[in-house]
């Protein structure tokens, strides 16, 4: 292999990227990961010999060259059923949203008239959408936005919507509004929305084992990774890369946050220095609960707690996932999710006292009794969530000058400070591959995940 390419990370788009330059070129990938862990944030942690999907991770896709790189590395995945709920009102909504009998008894008649003319105000009055606040009312209804958005949002960012770039909806809600709903529900639409899918595949032992596996080949197609490398001075030189960490590579792909990547640059104009810095994370913390039992209809893969009097974020129940996850199948293994900020109460907090606050949340909502707690595990993680707000308006201008860097790509998640899901993180890192192989322009990489239809969408083939 006469060139070398740097890749920075070992999630879903480094990963795929070293497998694409290995199967296309004659470029030799080498990845330096941070953590002694592959996956990135989709990994799987194991705790006791019970397993836990950091996050939950579907694996379902329309987009043909993701599906046959899933296919070339583990053929054999478990086809799951989609289910998941709000729990609102200490009773259960389907999820997303959906406009059928059950959910206008829970709302009762009173909100669901509300809902009726909210929506109704928004089919003659369309808000600007400078914000995603106005984003979701346009979409649903100011009461229907109070009911199932408002709150989550502001638990999930740690910012009201009205503070949120509305970008960040037209990522993830895309093309869902109320009219869909009811066609859905009703059994009229054409095709489903994204967030619409009744099922999924998923590898027997979790996310972290498909992307074990992609890493062995890796290994074995004469790639190299390294663990515990942590990336801290990158050499630019003019509109190139010239060394990472002392050594030169022809070739520089990276998935690692993007304040974390320029901080690491030379010569980094102010402008884009204070942009970069200013751009925000989400960080997550994660609790394993092992139970006796829970008080609910465990059903679910996981629930959206939409209470306002406890902080709980979502609920995973791992075994709806896979079987395989828990150790002993009489038993019910959970996960706790938590949004938050390094360094601020809850993520500073000590693990026997968060996991205490945890198990008497669950037991506020009536979801489970303590007694019922056999064993817990706290994990956190860092910069989970991009997020779009502070200095994110200006990032248009920081991703004009990354993009002048000739050997750079930013790739995944947290290389384009996109919210990108699994899939989309894997096609930029293909996108990227094709801009050596193919010649095609670098902005390919930033164009995933920015159509009006997501890529789980059924549409007219752009993979060829």
């Amino acid at each position: 292999m006469s060139k070398t390419a740097l890749i920075i990370g070992a999630g879903p788009a480094g990963l795929t990227a070293a497998y694409e330059l290995l199967k296309h070129t004659d470029i030799k990938p080498v990845v330096l990961e941070e953590t002694p862990f592959i996956g990135g944030i989709s990994r799987t942690a194991e705790y006791n010999g019970n397993r836990m999907d950091i996050g939950g991770h579907r694996f379902f896709t329309k987009d043909k060259l993701v599906q046959q790189i899933w296919d070339e590395v583990y053929p054999e995945m478990l086809t799951r059923q989609r289910s998941s709920r709000i729990y609102y009102l200490r009773k259960f909504f389907a999820y997303p949203v959906t406009l059928n009998m059950q959910t206008l008894k829970n709302m009762g008649l009173g909100r669901t008239i509300k809902v009726g003319f909210g929506y109704a105000t928004t089919l003659v009055y369309k808000r600007k959408e400078t914000n995603l606040e106005n984003f979701y009312i346009n979409r649903f209804g100011k009461p229907l936005y109070g009911m199932f958005f408002e709150k989550y949002t502001e638990k999930l960012w740690g910012r009201h919507p009205s503070q949120i770039d509305p970008s960040w909806g037209a990522q993830r809600v895309k093309g869902l509004s109320i009219i869909k709903l009811l066609t859905n529900a009703l059994g009229l639409a054409k095709k489903k929305e994204t967030s619409l899918i009744d099922e999924f595949k998923y590898p027997k032992h979790g996310p972290g084992e498909y992307f074990e596996c992609l890493a062995e080949k890796v290994t074995e197609m004469g790639g190299e990774i390294r663990f515990n490398e942590k990336v801290d001075k990158i050499t630019l030189d003019g509109n190139k890369i010239t060394s990472v960490n002392g050594t030169e590579y022809d070739y520089i792909f990276s998935s690692m946050p993007i304040n974390d990547l320029v901080a690491s640059m030379n010569d980094v104009p102010i402008q884009m220095q204070e942009i970069a810095k200013g751009l925000p994370y989400r960080d997550f913390i994660t609790v394993g609960l092992l139970l006796k039992g829970v008080k609910i209809e465990a059903i679910d893969n996981w629930i959206y707690i939409q209470e306002p009097d406890v902080k709980l974020g979502r609920l995973q129940i791992f075994n709806n996932w896979s079987p395989y996850l828990v150790k002993d199948e009489s038993k019910l293994w959970i996960g706790l999710e938590y949004f938050c900020t390094e360094g601020d109460e809850m993520w500073e907090m000590g693990d026997k006292d968060f996991i205490t606050m945890a198990i008497g949340e669950l037991e506020k909502i009536g979801v489970i009794d303590s007694a019922d707690v056999l064993d817990a595990t706290r994990i956190n993680v860092k910069k989970a969530y991009p997020a779009y707000f502070d200095s994110y308006d200006e990032f248009p201008k920081l991703r004009e000058w990354l993009g002048t860097i000739d050997n750079l790509f930013c790739i995944g998640r947290n290389g384009q400070h996109r919210y990108n899901n699994m899939d989309h993180s894997m096609r930029t890192a293909i996108e990227a591959v094709r801009v050596i192989t193919d010649g095609a322009p670098k902005s390919k990489v930033w164009e995933v995940n920015t159509e009006e239809e997501y890529h789980e969408e059924d549409r007219k083939d752009k993979s060829n």
